[in-house]
């Protein structure tokens, strides 16, 4: 490995120290917690304004309403924006500069907005904040993808001689 892409990588890994801590941690403190009935997706995005990501298969991409959620999705909102999630009895709208994470605790389903000074909220959040968490995640993501792609195998397996 060359030293550009040790020195990138190394630089991801300090990045995601700086990423928030999930939520997945069964700790119980819900933002809103609703019981599962075993129906898959379990709820979606509702609205999407401003710089909304959603953790798909494939890493993050733009956050689209009516888009599907599941166990273990994330909502990343920017600075800019805000989104609303729709999953079992619980309607929760995101603020900017927030993270929701959706997780599974026993037989109910776990939404935990952190992030933001505010938790959820009905109506419209007003405020600035200097939180540049979603910055972080965005920037590490993309990091990741181009040490990703600076490292593949493009010889796809075909052995090399000494």
């Amino acid at each position: 490995m060359n030293l550009v892409v040790k020195s990138a990588l190394a630089g991801f890994v300090v990045l995601a120290g700086f990423a928030p801590v999930s939520s997945f941690a069964q700790d119980g403190s819900c933002t809103c917690a609703t019981a599962y009935t075993g129906v898959n997706p379990i709820g979606s995005i509702g609205n999407v304004n401003g710089n909304v990501m959603v953790s798909q298969v494939a890493g993050y991409g733009p956050a689209q309403a009516g888009g599907a959620l599941d166990f273990g999705s994330r909502v990343v909102v920017g600075g800019k924006g805000s989104a609303s999630v729709n999953v079992g009895g619980c309607n929760i709208s995101v603020p900017a500069n927030s993270t929701l994470d959706i997780s599974r605790i026993g037989n109910n389903i776990c939404l935990n907005v952190l992030g933001s000074e505010k938790t959820a909220q009905t109506g419209n959040s007003t405020g600035s904040s200097n939180n540049n968490t979603p910055l972080f995640i965005f920037g590490g993501m993309a990091l990741g993808a181009g040490i990703l792609a600076a490292t593949a195998d493009k010889d796809h397996g075909h052995a090399v001689s000494d």
